[in-house]
């Protein structure tokens, strides 16, 4: 089988078969599938995470923007005068992956892996 490859791809076939071979030894019904399953995880939890604390800056932002608004009411003071830009918070909101943000994203991920 390693025969049939280019010999520039041959020293990676090895190391694929080995790095195989001891993650069948430490998991014998996964092997590496088993590992690359709970890394896929940990980049899903991570990327949920980031979603949520971007979710977590944009509400900061809008009641930060709010609250500017309610003070220059009191002062009698026009709102646009010292409001923060809001180019750069409809940049950032639109960078949100929403996928991450849905509840039923649990199973789509995965299925490409175990068939």
């Amino acid at each position: 089988m390693v025969g049939e490859l280019p010999e520039s791809q041959r020293a990676d076939a090895v190391s694929s078969m080995v790095y195989e071979a001891n993650a069948r030894v430490r998991d014998p019904v996964y092997g590496c599938a088993g590992s690359i399953f709970h890394l896929q995880k940990q980049v899903s939890d991570l990327q949920a995470q980031l979603s949520k604390a971007q979710a977590e800056i944009v509400n900061m932002q809008c009641q930060q923007a709010h609250l500017l608004e309610l003070i220059c009411m009191e002062m009698g003071q026009s709102p646009q005068a010292i409001s923060p830009p809001q180019q750069s918070l409809d940049n950032f909101t639109h960078n949100i992956p929403m996928s991450f943000l849905d509840d039923d994203n649990s199973g789509s991920v995965w299925e490409a892996l175990w068939t």
